[in-house]
């Protein structure tokens, strides 16, 4: 009956791949259903366990980067949080130089600075090139805006 428990932590772990969509959880029941069959063929418990873990890392080291390229191939991996913001547009709102200032990104007020020690009016239009902590690191728009 030690089968019974092997299909039933494969199964929530399936489930909860589909929750979390890593691809990491799918590996782990496959390791699971290895657990299952070593057990119908006879093995004790630590082979059982023996055999889980050997394919979960195999399938994990193997399995997992190939499934993962061709998906990114397939969809694009899409930014997000402040990673989303490298490139975009913004408007200075009070001046900023090396130190400080305030930009209006996306509808935000932020924190920002120049890493060339230029100073940017009020008004002017900027590209943030990249976000440090809570700060958005800004240029002026006709300059090129590292991606």
């Amino acid at each position: 009956m030690a089968w019974l428990w092997w299909v039933g932590a494969a199964l929530v772990l399936g489930i909860l791949e589909m929750l979390s969509l890593t691809l990491v959880l799918i590996m782990f029941a496959g390791g699971a259903l290895a657990g299952a069959i070593a057990s119908l063929l006879g093995a004790p418990v630590w082979g059982q366990v023996l055999a889980a873990a050997v394919v979960s890392a195999l399938l994990l080291a193997t399995l997992r980067p190939w499934l993962l390229r061709h998906l990114r191939r397939r969809v694009p991996l899409q930014e997000t949080n402040a990673a989303a913001l490298v490139g975009r547009p913004a408007v200075v709102v009070s001046a900023v130089d090396a130190a400080s200032g305030r930009v209006k990104l996306e509808g935000e007020v932020w924190s920002a600075r120049t890493e060339s020690g230029v100073v940017l009016p009020a008004g002017a239009p900027v590209t943030v090139t990249r976000i440090d902590g809570a700060t958005a690191v800004v240029v002026p728009l006709d300059a090129p805006a590292a991606r």
